[in-house]
């Protein structure tokens, strides 16, 4: 039986772009895709963003281990629904493909629990990390400090994906503190649509 790939969408922080960046290494890997812990699923789910704009039949969409509808961490929702979210009863789904996207929920340091974060599952599901960073004031520290937490669990990351307004002198400075390669550069589209996908997902799959 094949060993599926899994690569891990993490974010230096939330709403910084990891689900259209989910979306494009599903459709460049024609991978599928889970979102292990969701919140916020009041409004919308990333699974269903995700699937609206993947083109290939082949992608499947994995049911959540957790899907918690208010819009906050994930400790904080749970204790508001009665959960308790427990990072060993989060196991890999079944899947038949290559290719696994695993997207987070939020920062790497956002809580599950009070002992356990998103960065714990990097390491559970021997994934590789692909690193969202979004241009913003205080974007260098986050990502700086995101990398260093990174390395400092020996999580393998395959590069950086740089989100949002280029901003060369930032992107300058991570690149060469860090050591890492920039996969890919997504710009502020006016709309997100399935052929604005697939032209990134062409970009960014010799990358991988």
């Amino acid at each position: 039986m094949q060993k599926t790939r899994k690569i891990f969408v993490a974010g230096i922080g939330t709403d910084v772009g990891k689900t259209v960046v989910s979306a494009i290494l599903t459709e460049a890997l024609k991978a599928d895709y889970w979102k292990p812990v969701q919140t916020g699923s009041f409004f919308a789910t990333d699974a269903t963003k995700v699937k609206s704009l993947i083109s290939n039949p082949v992608s499947e969409f994995l049911p959540e281990a957790y899907n918690l509808h208010q819009y906050m961490s994930p400790h904080a929702a749970a204790e508001l629904e009665g959960v308790k979210i427990n990072l060993n009863d989060i196991r890999l789904p079944e899947s038949k493909n290559e290719n696994m996207i695993i997207e987070g929920a939020g920062g790497l340091m956002v809580p599950l629990n009070n002992n356990e974060f998103v960065i714990d599952m990097i390491n559970k599901f021997d994934a590789e990390v692909i690193l969202v960073c979004q241009n913003y004031l205080g974007s260098i520290n986050h990502s700086l400090l995101s990398i260093d937490a990174l390395k400092q669990r020996g999580c393998k990351i395959l590069g950086l994906v740089f989100n949002g307004s280029p901003h060369e002198l930032s992107e300058n400075i991570i690149l060469k503190y860090s050591g890492l390669k920039r996969l890919l550069w997504v710009v502020k589209e006016k709309e997100l649509t399935k052929e604005i996908i697939l032209k990134y997902a062409d970009q960014i799959r010799p990358n991988l």
